[in-house]
């Protein structure tokens, strides 16, 4: 089965900061667009300051997820960084998923100081780490302790919000990454997912929404401005640093 436990997202009103008024694709949103979701992974990809973060932070909230990160049951804060925005945000949901994270790469660390919390003062039987592969976090390398994360703690049958996850992955391990995708999507699991990687944006099926000064358009990823330069870029590498080193 093909799980789409959230199958779209629209924004119903205003968000008080106003800066994301401004942010194209989040806009078009405010304009009555619906996000539909109708692959079991969905990449959001585009240019940094483009609204792909904050959205998928805003769908992780509204769904029930900590800010920083974690399952629903995670209620640790170390700073308030996050937008409004899921309070503007309605999701159509179909179905309730069993399992379910927010992965953000940029406040892992928070998270894996809060499992080693919770185990330390709240003498938890089993202990909270054994659900994450029976070794601390803070003890594996940040890419190895991002896959201990999904190997061990992503059970299935579970809706996987993952932003920037390749920020810790070598290519090699982003491969793994994927296989561990497929296993979960196998198991009735969907994951939303924002990303800079080509190589991840070429997992099979997927849909990919670009975020640009256009809005939000569903593409192929061979059509992604990432992809596009990726590729030339490796092909010609000297072309790319005689346009921009000014030597």
């Amino acid at each position: 089965m093909n799980a789409t436990f959230v199958s779209g997202a629209r924004i119903n009103c205003a968000p008080e900061e106003g800066y994301l008024r401004n942010i194209p694709p989040i806009r078009r949103l405010l304009d009555g667009e619906t996000l539909w979701f109708s692959s079991p992974v969905t990449f959001f990809v585009g240019e940094n300051g483009t609204g792909k973060s904050t959205l998928i932070e805003a769908i992780a909230v509204a769904v029930g997820f900590n800010p920083e990160g974690g399952t629903k049951n995670f209620r640790f804060q170390t700073a308030k960084a996050h937008s409004s925005l899921h309070e503007c945000l309605t999701l159509i949901k179909r179905g309730y998923p069993k399992d379910g994270f927010f992965l953000r790469a940029e406040s892992f660390f928070n998270v894996a100081t809060n499992i080693d919390a919770l185990d330390g003062e709240m003498a938890f039987s089993p202990p909270v780490i054994d659900s994450y592969g029976g070794v601390s976090l803070h003890e594996k390398s940040h890419g190895e302790s991002f896959l201990q994360l999904v190997q061990n703690r992503f059970g299935g049958n579970g809706l996987y919000i993952l932003d920037e996850p390749e920020a810790a992955l070598s290519p090699m391990k982003l491969l793994t990454l994927m296989c561990e995708m497929r296993r979960l999507v196998k198991k009735n699991s969907q994951f939303i997912i924002a990303t800079h990687s080509p190589i991840l944006m070429a997992f099979p099926g997927a849909e990919i929404f670009e975020f640009s000064e256009n809005g939000i358009q569903k593409t192929d990823f061979r059509e992604t401005a990432h992809y596009e330069i990726t590729r030339r870029f490796l092909e010609n590498p000297n072309k790319f640093f005689d346009v921009l080193f000014d030597d």
